[in-house]
């Protein structure tokens, strides 16, 4: 289980290596085109009220953490999904990712 650390704001979001891996790709893609988005989530298994919601912009610290040394594979039709469903919606909703 991986985690997405984003400007030390909040605890980092746990997510797992290979959904990490490919959300690396799609967040890093519409960042480098200096796009920002919103991206929401489920919060913790312990507090679950509600949902989190933060603004991705470039100039804001994020830090991608894996457990696994190695990478996992990738699938560019799930990159497709992810970033046709980002671009049309502007939102990155974590909790209805498809695996």
């Amino acid at each position: 289980m991986g985690t997405l650390e984003y400007n030390s704001a909040r605890p980092p979001v746990e997510i797992d290596d290979r959904t990490l891996a490919h959300l690396k790709i799609v967040i890093g893609t519409k960042l480098r085109r200096q796009e920002s988005f919103m991206m929401t989530w489920l919060p913790e298994a312990k507090n679950p009220a509600g949902r989190l919601t933060i603004w991705m912009h470039p100039s804001i610290p994020l830090v991608f953490s894996f457990d696994e040394a190695a990478l996992p594979p990738i699938d560019g039709r799930r990159i497709e999904r992810l970033m046709e469903s980002l671009n049309s919606r502007g939102e990155l909703v974590l909790d209805q990712l498809e695996d």
